[in-house]
């Protein structure tokens, strides 16, 4: 099967649904920020205050470019369409699926969550207005769009597969 590569906004379940989704369908799965991680030995906010932004989408670079074409789940951040070069090696290696969740979702989902360096400031404002702007270049990226909202990460997998089916990758599932 061709790899699988999630994209969406932070908090959209993209590791979630990486890891339930790489258990339905018997295939591994790489999380990018989790990789990143083991490889620098620092968690991202040590990278992005260290090194800033741009370190950390170069890191994410060499990961995407590392990947298998077949046989893998892979979670992105975020951010990692925002880079040209992401987007088209991403669509190189195999299909991408857009988690969609709208801003609403998204507050809820991270109102507890501390740990993520752009939203640092007005929590509510930084998400609305990044995923405003994102929201083009996830739509581009993406081969298949699934809406998360009020789902389970359980409905939002099934719906994936019968997503990949339609398309003729579900072969395996």
């Amino acid at each position: 099967m061709e790899t699988i590569i999630l994209i969406g906004f932070m908090g959209s379940g993209k590791s979630t649904i990486g890891r339930l989704l790489g258990e339905k369908l018997g295939q591994r799965v790489i999380d990018t920020d989790k990789e990143i991680v083991r490889q620098e030995g620092k968690s991202i906010s040590e990278i992005f205050a260290e090194f800033g932004e741009a370190r950390f989408r170069e890191l994410e670079t060499s990961v995407l470019k590392a990947l298998p074409e077949y046989d893998t789940i892979v979670a992105t951040g975020g951010g990692a369409p925002l880079k040209e070069m992401n987007r088209l090696v991403m669509k190189e290696k195999g299909i991408v699926i857009f988690l969609d969740a709208p801003a609403d979702e998204v507050l809820l989902r991270l109102r507890d969550d501390h740990s993520r360096p752009l939203l640092k400031g007005n929590k509510e404002k930084e998400i609305r207005e990044r995923l405003i702007s994102r929201m083009p270049i996830y739509l581009e990226t993406a081969d298949i769009r699934i809406d998360t909202s009020g789902k389970t990460p359980e409905k939002i997998t099934e719906e994936l597969i019968a997503s990949l089916k339609k398309r003729g990758q579900g072969h395996t599932c």
